[in-house]
């Protein structure tokens, strides 16, 4: 099947799977480290489970470090993992090259940050295309099949007419446009999963929501999977169906886009929404800065020395004494279903014994501004 509409599955199929996947990177070791019996290593990622379902969207948000780029390259199979699984369609893989590696990206391409990188500057847009239909044996039979193939993947991402940028070089064209190609040639695979490093953040804010419309058009097209790697927490509520916030390697809170960016429960989220331009918040009115009081200070932990216990426990406003040494599992949270934070907050034995700093759980965040503005937006692009 080639750039059609995929034919009928089961609604909510599990495509790719992480279970427990986890990746340290050995650290050079220095001479006074020689004689340690235990290799230093950047915990970039820990335990991190995350299931991507056919027809809809998973964003892995977060600051900058926390994980979320080595996440894609992990469930892309460019870095060899240090623990956990990685299931297509229920089957463990592990490749690392040759026609099993053609294979799996067959089904699951990885769309990078910075499209002038990922687009070779020497080449047009008619080689890129090109080089990913034939490895994929996408490119029809015939000059007349490959050309017919050409402008359907331009068109499928907005390029029209397709011979206006055929034959056009990466300098070429606009960021946004570039972005498209790397789309499309992502699209020349034919594939069930996307993942989407931060797609959008090296674009223009005028252009994103049109490239974040066009992947929501490919996801309901194609009904493929996609993982939405972001730092905007109010573009995931925009585009992505469930949102799991990320941070220092770990998966601190999970559940619907809608419930995590209006109620969110573990306070490293509270600190992210809280963290977005207010223009309220900036000029003094609708509040009397108690919000910005409880925002956690400091900087994110050393992964070559994170701390024991929740990771966050040293900024955390709201840390009580078991945070610095018992690390919380996920717990779920009561206010709506599937929705779950690995807070000690939310374990009622350790909240009746332990007093937290703030004395009571974090409170429910109002209707964040920004988000309210991408909303907007996206009312306005659709129009």
């Amino acid at each position: 099947m080639t750039l059609t509409e995929s034919a009928p599955a089961p609604a909510d199929e599990v495509v790719l799977e992480a279970v427990g996947l986890t990746k340290h990177f050995p650290v050079r070791r220095r001479l006074r480290d020689l004689l340690s019996r235990t290799p230093a290593v950047v915990h970039a990622v820990d335990d991190v489970s995350i299931a991507l379902r056919r027809g809809r969207v998973t964003a892995l948000v977060g600051e900058s470090g926390s994980g979320k780029s080595t996440v894609a390259r992990l469930l892309a199979q460019l870095y060899p993992r240090t623990a956990g699984d990685i299931r297509l369609h229920g089957r463990s893989t592990r490749v690392r090259g040759g026609h099993r590696f053609r294979a799996y990206v067959r089904r699951v391409q990885l769309i990078l940050q910075d499209p002038f990188a990922s687009l070779n500057p020497v080449h047009t847009v008619r080689y890129h295309l090109t080089r990913s239909l034939r490895i994929h044996g996408n490119a029809g039979t015939g000059p007349d099949g490959l050309e017919k193939a050409l402008a359907g993947l331009l068109t499928r991402v907005a390029l029209t007419p397709p011979e206006r940028y055929l034959d056009a070089f990466p300098h070429e064209l606009s960021g946004g446009q570039r972005q498209r190609v790397a789309i499309a040639r992502a699209l020349g695979a034919d594939p069930e999963v996307l993942l989407a490093d931060e797609p959008v953040s090296m674009l223009d804010v005028s252009i994103r929501l049109g490239v974040l419309n066009l992947l929501q058009d490919l996801k309901d097209r194609l009904d493929l999977a996609i993982l939405y790697i972001t730092h905007d927490i109010a573009s995931a509520r925009y585009f992505a169906d469930e949102t799991i916030v990320m941070y220092a390697g770990r998966m601190v809170e999970g559940g619907d886009s809608e419930t995590v960016t209006q109620r969110p429960a573990h306070p490293y989220t509270r600190l992210l929404i809280e963290s977005a331009p207010d223009p309220e918040r900036i000029t003094g009115a609708g509040g009397d800065g108690a919000a910005a009081g409880e925002r956690g200070h400091g900087e994110p932990p050393s992964l070559i020395r994170p701390p024991a216990g929740c990771r966050f426990h040293p900024r955390c406003p709201a840390a009580m004494p078991r945070c610095a040494t018992d690390l919380p599992p996920p717990m779920p949270v009561d206010d709506a279903p599937g929705h779950w934070a690995a807070c000690w907050l939310y374990d009622a034995d350790t909240v009746a014994t332990e007093k937290p700093a703030n004395a009571e759980k974090p409170a429910k965040a109002e209707k964040p501004a920004n988000t309210e503005h991408a909303e907007q937006a996206g009312t306005e692009a659709g129009r």
